[in-house]
């Protein structure tokens, strides 16, 4: 594993931080009032989310967290809350995931869609989806007539089960273009 300085804490980059591997989501390197150059790092909890702040020193390396990225086929969700994958070059090699342990992308998984999987010292810490993913819309209340105020939203299921807002003209069978990241509605595919 490679070490990094203070100003190589870059946004994107994974490092070790107190033995747990973090995602930089913001830095800002700089000096304040006169002192020796710092950097004051935003880092994001791989497999909890939280984030905290953290000032590094010019003198202070951190190592590189080695986050591995592999394919996974998800199969399904089972009546035990577990979602099931598989590894694509060999189905037989199945196992599962708590919903909490897959987090948001949880809800936006179609089955027998391919999912990238990150794991960190072999254990799986997270599943990335694509940032906007299509799906069906299996409920969609009609507008109402008159409803018509600026950005009037409704609520609207997806294929999943997912539950999003959409603008008052999204109907059944229409399919919604979703943003994983937000969870929020961003389009629809035109016929």
């Amino acid at each position: 594993m490679a070490l990094l300085s203070y100003n190589e804490i870059k946004p994107r980059t994974t490092i070790l931080y107190e033995g747990e591997p973090y995602e930089v989501v913001a830095s800002q390197v700089g000096s304040k009032g006169g002192y020796k150059a710092v950097n004051v790092a935003k880092l994001k909890h791989m497999t909890t989310g939280k984030v905290v702040e953290v000032t590094f020193h010019q003198s202070e390396r951190v190592e590189e967290a080695e986050i591995v990225y592999k394919e996974a086929k998800f199969l399904y969700k089972d009546n035990k809350n577990l979602f099931w994958f598989a590894d694509p070059a060999d189905p037989k090699n199945r196992f599962n995931l708590s919903e909490t342990a897959i987090g948001t992308p949880a809800k936006f998984m179609k089955t027998n869609s391919i999912v990238e999987m990150a794991t960190f010292e072999d254990k799986v810490i997270g599943v990335h989806l694509p940032v906007k993913v299509e799906l069906r819309v299996t409920e969609a209340p009609p507008a109402v007539r008159g409803d018509t105020s600026n950005n009037a939203t409704k609520q609207i299921t997806l294929e999943t089960g997912a539950i999003v807002n959409a603008p008052l003209f999204i109907t059944e069978k229409d399919i919604a273009i979703i943003n994983t990241e937000t969870g929020e509605y961003v389009g629809r595919v035109t016929k």
